[in-house]
């Protein structure tokens, strides 16, 4: 497992986020939480307030053997909506905003690429995914983790 590497994404709720990429081959690891905010040790409830700058993060650890940074980019933009800025939706809020969080100067520019060759095909809906520097990451409460697989045919 040393061989893995780390991503992380913002696409609206963390509990849809990290149940579509829990199904990708060679993602190891997902975890519901929260990034790019102000706020140390942030919880739910602040975060819901939208005052402390995180938005909901699925942090990922892969495989590059199995699924390629590029593949995940693929799925990332396929399972929410990057043109609706703080929203997917019925959930709004900067908290759900749309954010690639790089940890390297090549997922940085694979992910400026992919946004490129997103865009192309949109046409005129622009794109306001964010890519920035990845940061501390703070791991959502316990209730968060996993959460669509913990309440299948509950809610979804």
């Amino acid at each position: 497992m040393g061989k893995n590497k780390e991503a992380a994404f913002g696409a609206g709720c963390f509990w849809g986020v990290e149940g579509e990429f829990m199904k990708i081959k060679g993602v190891e690891e997902t975890e519901a939480g929260y990034m790019g905010g102000k706020t140390e040790n942030p919880n739910y409830d602040e975060v819901c307030t939208g005052k402390t700058g995180h938005a909901e993060t699925v942090h990922l650890k892969y495989d590059p053997d199995e699924v390629s940074y590029g593949e995940l980019l693929d799925a990332f933009w396929g399972m929410h909506n990057p043109t609706t800025p703080n929203r997917q939706g019925l959930d709004m809020g900067s908290q759900y905003r749309s954010v690639i969080f790089y940890y390297s100067e090549e997922q940085k520019k694979q992910a400026e690429k992919s946004k490129q060759e997103q865009q192309e095909k949109l046409g005129g809906r622009k794109i306001v995914t964010e890519i920035v520097p990845a940061g501390r990451f703070w791991r959502a409460e316990e209730y968060h983790q996993k959460y669509k697989q913990k309440n299948k045919g509950k809610f979804f």
